[in-house]
């Protein structure tokens, strides 16, 4: 399998992306897990629970066959141990805010309450854990799944620090176990013989292999390298897709699956000028989301005014109208209430996201658009993921940032409450809303679906409509190739892929037969490549083949500035003389 850039953590408490939440599900089991189709949350480490008359005891009963790699079982103290650890201060979890719920536990992680065994988790045995919630909450069965409630080796932390995940270090309770880590290059994952399941497990081991691009992760699929490309760890390249599903061969296997994530920028709301409703407002009505998807998206995904993706439960559907469509006179009127008319006047504003090539695309689209329709500039800064994390954690966070989510539950509260409620953490927009906060508190505490709904509904409304503190772009799907040779494979919406029930089929061997017709025109035509070839490279160039593109890039800049002004010009003329713009012309006249 591939994974993009780097694997940051596979401490459960430090968990935050894409990546480490892969290799988190493969080597930790959760007390909860989901049915892939349904949704419905299933037992895992749990084998069942209950709930309280009053909706705030909740009581998990644990397997007593889950041992961790030493042998040693799996307590009830582990994830009392576990919740304790991750909420303290110092910890510095930032999935901490999930574990608000637990009496106490906002109090300890702001450290005015020092003592963590203050926090509503206990130990009644040694194999059952009690939760003690500050309010009902319906929806807490399906997060006590996520890894910040995942049990921990506690001595094996106390012992090696920082240094607990190395694979002489660590130990796990999943359906693998760490074998190497070689970072910056490849993760290899043994089957863990002591797992409870183990006899249904069948691929012996996995590879991550850590790719630079999505064009570096096709070669290698092509190459037979990677027996599953896509997702969320490491996207098909988007240019390719057509080709990709018009092949005879990868036609078959491309997979399009849904993927409960929001694609979405946010407003910096106290930063002028993006601080004025009606700016923001003018921003999200200029932007033509499904002319977005038709040039430069990808798959199947679908426009979006609401932040919280159907069919999670309490997603607004698009045909309720909510949210701030494309309306270009609209945009206009509101920008010159804003005291901008035609842009006159407006200052250059900034648009930060982490570099891909999605990103990119969609940053430089937007800025067009947005030029266009209200003679406005836009700065787009692409950054690497840690500099993009830390420009966004910053009190002032640049004017409009990338902030796609994707659930880590299915409930709306995981995206409305857990990311915008004016007082967790996560929130990163700096947006204060009295009236959206009460509706997530009675969300929260509701247990009736009815009222519940009725609550998001209006605080998609707020957010999205009113006062307009994000802009939503689309909603995800996960595009894939999957190698016919594997078995049982399926999509998991929510992220954390179950390689512990997929397997091989033993009459179909990786594509040889297939090789020289895959990918087209051109497959056949190109030499075989090793792996760490392919892996040293970037957009399919070695060394040569880069200062060429470099060469080739340096001329061209040269004669870019002589005629970029006349290619404005009749850019701009053209644009105006049209009553309906494509963007793909638009994006074949800048190029």
């Amino acid at each position: 399998l591939s994974i993009e850039g780097v694997i940051p953590t596979i401490d459960p408490g430090l968990t935050l992306d894409e990546a480490s939440i892969e290799v988190t599900e493969q080597l930790f089991l959760g007390l909860t897990d989901f049915d892939p189709e349904t949704y419905e949350v299933l037992p895992e480490l749990a084998s069942h629970w209950d709930i309280s008359e009053d909706g705030k005891t909740c009581r998990f009963y644990l397997r007593k066959d889950v041992t961790w790699t030493n042998g040693e079982p799996v307590t009830a103290h582990d994830m009392v141990w576990a919740v304790r650890r991750n909420i303290r201060p110092e910890t510095n979890s930032p999935y901490a805010y999930m574990l608000y719920i637990l009496k106490n536990s906002q109090a300890v992680n702001s450290g005015e309450i020092k003592d963590a065994s203050a926090v509503g988790v206990s130990a009644t045995d040694d194999f059952t854990v009690e939760f003690r919630l500050n309010h009902p909450a319906a929806y807490f069965p399906a997060m006590a799944g996520i890894w910040v409630f995942r049990p921990l080796p506690g001595k094996v932390i106390e012992k090696y620090g920082d240094q607990w995940t190395a694979p002489q270090n660590i130990q796990t309770n999943g359906s693998y176990m760490l074998s190497a880590w070689k970072k910056g290059n490849m993760m290899i994952l043994r089957k863990n013989p002591d797992y409870y399941d183990a006899d249904k497990v069948a691929i012996p081991e996995v590879h991550y292999y850590i790719v630079p691009e999505s064009y570096a992760g096709l070669l290698m699929y092509e190459n037979n390298d990677l027996d599953i490309l896509g997702g969320r760890c490491l996207r098909l390249p988007i240019t390719e897709i057509p080709r990709i599903r018009s092949n005879p061969v990868t036609g078959q296997e491309y997979r399009n699956e849904p993927s409960f994530c929001t694609y979405a920028y946010g407003f910096n709301v106290k930063r002028p000028p993006v601080d004025d409703i009606l700016v923001r407002k003018a921003l999200c009505a200029a932007i033509d989301r499904r002319m977005l998807l038709e040039a430069i998206g990808e798959g199947d995904d679908e426009p979006a005014t609401t932040y919280t993706r159907p069919p999670i439960f309490g997603a607004v559907s698009p045909a309720e109208g909510v949210g701030i469509r494309f309306n270009p006179v609209q945009a206009k009127k509101w920008l010159a209430e804003a005291g901008y008319p035609g842009g006159e006047g407006f200052p250059d504003i900034t648009l930060t996201y982490n570099v891909s090539e999605t990103h990119r695309k969609f940053a430089q689209a937007v800025q067009t658009l947005l030029k266009h329709y209200l003679n406005i500039n836009v700065i787009t800064d692409g950054r690497e993921w840690a500099a993009y994390v830390e420009a966004i954690s910053q009190p002032n966070t640049p004017h409009i940032f990338r902030m796609g989510w994707c659930a880590d539950y299915p409930d709306a509260n995981n995206f409305l409450n857990e990311v915008l409620h004016p007082f967790n953490s996560s929130n990163r927009i700096g947006w204060e809303n009295l009236e959206f906060a009460e509706l997530m508190d009675k969300a929260q505490q509701n247990t009736d679906p009815k009222q519940r709904k009725a609550f998001y509904r209006r605080a998609e409304q707020i957010l999205t409509e009113e006062e307009c503190a994000i802009l939503p772009i689309y909603f995800e799907t996960a595009q894939y190739l999957v190698n016919p040779r594997l078995k049982g494979w399926y999509h998991m919406a929510m992220g954390g892929q179950h390689i512990r029930n997929w397997g091989f089929y033993e009459d179909i061997s990786p594509r040889a037969a297939k090789t020289e017709h895959y990918a087209g025109q051109h497959a056949s035509k190109r030499s075989k490549f090793s792996l760490e070839e392919i892996l040293s490279r970037t957009y399919y160039g070695n060394s040569v083949w880069q200062w060429a593109a470099t060469l080739t890039l340096i001329a061209f800049s040269i004669l870019a500035g002589k005629i970029l002004y006349w290619i404005s010009g009749n850019i701009l003329k053209k644009l105006t003389e049209k009553t309906e713009t494509k963007l793909d012309d638009i994006l074949v006249d800048m190029t």
